[in-house]
């Protein structure tokens, strides 16, 4: 990630500079993203939503169930689960929308969230089941 210069941006508000930078949205979910609807909470610091505005938007919308995947799985993606569980959110984590690294010294990381995931999580689901039980709520929010 920093090698691609993820964390290079001199300004978090500042969108100059945004575009291809690594901390661009993919331009194949870029539709989906700058829909309209979507919203895009601040930047976490760390690990856990507790330094951004994450549940205040949530809890604007009246929004209480959460699909959760992302990058360093045992890192920000189960501070994220473990923060949005203690607020009281229904979360279902994703575990192939996750990754995490494997080192000689530390151990699979993937391998240690996944297990925690499921300790924690009211669900862990796979892409397909994920998408299979939202399309069976909102056929319209699915595109694959």
């Amino acid at each position: 990630m920093h090698e691609m210069k993820m964390f290079d941006r001199t300004d978090a508000l500042d969108p100059e500079g945004f575009a291809g930078s690594g901390a661009d949205f993919l331009e194949r979910y870029k539709p989906y993203i700058e829909d309209g609807k979507t919203v895009v909470a601040s930047p976490h610091k760390i690990y856990g939503p507790e330094s951004r505005d994450l549940v205040l938007q949530l809890r604007k919308r009246k929004i209480d169930e959460v699909i959760l995947g992302g990058m360093f799985a045992n890192l920000c993606p189960e501070a994220h689960m473990r923060e949005l569980m203690e607020q009281g959110f229904e979360v279902a984590v994703v575990k192939d929308a996750t990754a995490a690294a494997v080192t000689p010294d530390l151990g699979n990381g993937y391998e240690a969230a996944v297990v925690n995931f499921g300790f924690i999580a009211n669900a862990v689901v796979t892409t397909e089941e994920a998408l299979a039980a939202i399309s069976a709520i909102e056929p319209a929010l699915v595109a694959v």
